[in-house]
């Protein structure tokens, strides 16, 4: 397996999160073309929880969707550029966490179903954890493309 998953909130595993996240880095990794032991750890919380965690790690005071922590910085050094692929010894790319407040609220905001938005959303985090990021207008490019294409494999529609 390439993910271990925590479920701090019981809804995570009503709503199947272990069985979705490993399918999701499995995409995510097959469509990189990434092979080897990789692991992600993916935290599914409530808004209270997160909320604490983005204050404490980005001093932004509200809940989020998803947060990631790389293990290593992976960025490119050019803007649209691809990220380092991960090396070394250390098989841990990095740690997830979501919450399922916020991912309700917005799937239902947006007409999407809870799965296919919780699905974009553990996409995005680990194309984070590998390097990608969405600042720069090319970054942004580069990481939507990668998401819908990963997206578009596991038969959901296009996010953006």
């Amino acid at each position: 397996m390439i993910t271990d998953v925590i479920c701090e909130d019981p809804r995570w595993e009503e709503a199947g999160l272990e069985a979705l996240s490993e399918t999701v880095a499995q995409a995510v990794f097959a469509h990189l073309d990434l092979t080897g032991d990789w692991e992600v750890v993916v935290m599914g919380c409530d808004d209270a929880r997160i909320a604490v965690l983005n204050a404490d790690f980005r001093d932004k005071d509200k809940a989020t969707n998803v947060l990631s922590w790389p293990s290593e910085e992976r960025a490119a050094d050019d803007a649209g550029g691809q990220p380092l692929p991960p090396v070394g010894p250390d098989p841990e790319l990095g740690d997830i966490a979501i919450s399922y407040d916020t991912c309700a609220r917005e799937a239902a905001e947006a007409g999407k179903t809870f799965t296919d938005h919780v699905t974009h959303l553990a996409v995005h985090g680990i194309l984070h954890l590998l390097g990608y990021d969405h600042i720069h207008d090319k970054d942004a490019a580069l990481m939507e493309g990668l998401e819908t294409e990963i997206l578009g494999n596991l038969g959901i529609a296009d996010p953006y």
